[in-house]
């Protein structure tokens, strides 16, 4: 019994130590980066809301944790058990229940939207869940037969299917830069997968079209937020007021920021300033170089994904990997274009960054899975085998 305890503590910690180190320190860094600019955004907003500056430092603190038992978790179970058509499809069916639920009088509604599902004091965004549904749906789909994604009755369709239900049900809360994500997300990783490349432009001019039908045929809600990115200081008393403020605080950082803790926009002028919009608190107390340092943090996070995923000789982690890291790089393009107004005003948080439970812990596990690739790619998985076997 004490050879075999042994043993599996000599296996953990050569699993640890065959992981990839720069996407282990840069996860970790971001997280703690978002932390500190959760407290930071939030101070103000807090005191107001709650009575303490605390009180989302401590469920962010909480989620940090929790995210980083769900990324050991990833990284210690070989991502090769998640390749099992049960699982894939049990996820899937779970991912479609949340997107249903959400539409009915279970479903809690906020500014406008309809996003979340409240159990208590949890709250289910089952928008970022479906996201991690369809990498794991596309990797394992993709990866029965790598041919089949060449054929699109037998490939394509099947995907195009479960994606358009996913995105309509997204659109109905409304979600568009979620449903924007997963399109981008599923249409990458087909590619990936060996789609043609005509079928790519054929795909994303169809979905240009649908947006723009979107948003001036069906106008209201769409049109406005429409509007409002073209002109925001001609609605700045209106719904153009956030995407000012957001403006104002970027500009004013300049180079070297007012200082951490320093905003006058998070002083209750820019509405949750820990939540979509922590990027312009971050210019406004950091400045360009603050912003800087988090994009090189993300501009890491993705090159030693893809290097990873590269290297990795199977498809299902090939896919895996893919789909994660294009998750991070679409949300943190589109944050960047909505915060400076260079499309629509959104809802979609920054990676690890924004505040937020289910996003963090996703991202996270997402990232964990990445490691556990990192430690099976060729050459590694005999040197591990040794190392344990000379404890």
């Amino acid at each position: 019994m004490r050879a075999e305890t042994l043993n599996n503590r000599s296996m953990i910690v050569a699993s640890i130590r065959e992981v990839d180190f720069m996407m282990l320190t840069v996860t970790i860094a971001l997280a703690v980066y978002g932390l500190i600019m959760v407290f930071s955004a939030s101070y103000y907003f807090s005191i107001s809301e709650n009575g303490t500056p605390f009180y989302y430092l401590i469920r962010d603190g909480i989620w940090v944790v929790l995210g980083l038992v769900l990324m050991c978790a990833g990284l210690l179970i070989d991502y090769r058990v998640w390749n099992n058509k049960v699982l894939i499809l049990g996820l899937l069916g779970f991912c479609f229940l949340l997107l249903v639920l959400v539409l009915t009088p279970v479903g809690s509604s906020a500014n406008d939207a309809t996003r979340w599902i409240r159990l208590g004091p949890i709250t289910i965004m089952p928008g970022e869940i479906a996201k991690m549904g369809m990498i794991f749906f596309i990797a394992w789909f993709c990866s029965e037969n790598t041919k089949k994604i060449r054929s699109f009755t037998r490939g394509m369709l099947p995907i195009l299917v479960v994606t358009g239900v996913f995105a309509l049900l997204i659109i109905k809360q409304p979600n568009l830069s979620t449903a924007i994500t997963l399109v981008g997300i599923v249409l990458v990783m087909m590619l990936v997968a060996g789609m043609k490349w005509g079928y790519i432009f054929f795909l994303t001019g169809a979905g240009v079209v649908g947006i723009m039908a979107l948003i001036f045929g069906v106008g209201g809600y769409w049109q406005e937020r429409f509007m409002t990115f073209t002109h925001p200081f001609d609605y700045e008393a209106t719904s153009g007021y956030q995407i000012v403020q957001g403006l104002q605080a970027l500009g004013s950082g300049g180079l070297f920021g007012v200082g951490l803790g320093k905003s006058v926009t998070k002083s209750l002028y820019l509405p949750y300033p820990h939540n979509d919009f922590i990027l312009a608190i971050i210019g406004e107390e950091t400045g360009f170089l603050g912003v800087l340092l988090l994009l090189i943090l993300y501009t890491l996070f993705i090159w030693r994904g893809a290097v990873i995923a590269l290297r990795c000789k199977d498809e299902f982690g090939l896919l895996i990997a893919s789909g994660t890291i294009l998750m991070v790089a679409i949300q943190v393009v589109l944050n960047l274009l909505v915060v400076t107004s260079s499309m629509p005003a959104t809802g979609v948080n920054l990676p690890f960054v924004s505040y937020g439970g289910n996003a963090l812990m996703i991202f996270m596990f997402m990232s964990g899975v990445i490691m556990n690739i990192s430690r099976h790619l060729p050459g590694k998985s005999s040197e591990l085998e040794e190392e344990a076997g000379e404890y």
